[in-house]
């Protein structure tokens, strides 16, 4: 069963200075509207939360 992951954005934390972006190997994390948002799978690799400087990310496993 492939593994599954939740993307949470603490819009509040996000300055917009989208290191995450440029990380992101699926390229799902975008600004629409001047927010950030992930769209499509994420794949868990847990870059996005590793360099977010405002610590603004968290992914989480999600079961079944």
């Amino acid at each position: 069963m492939k593994r599954r992951f939740k993307v949470s954005i603490d819009q509040r934390l996000c300055k917009g200075c989208s290191l995450c972006v440029g990380f992101c190997p699926t390229g799902n994390l975008k600004f629409r509207d001047g927010a950030l948002v992930c769209e499509g799978e994420c794949s868990g690799c847990m870059l996005c939360v590793r360099y977010c400087p405002d610590l603004g990310i968290s992914v989480e496993e999600l079961e079944g």
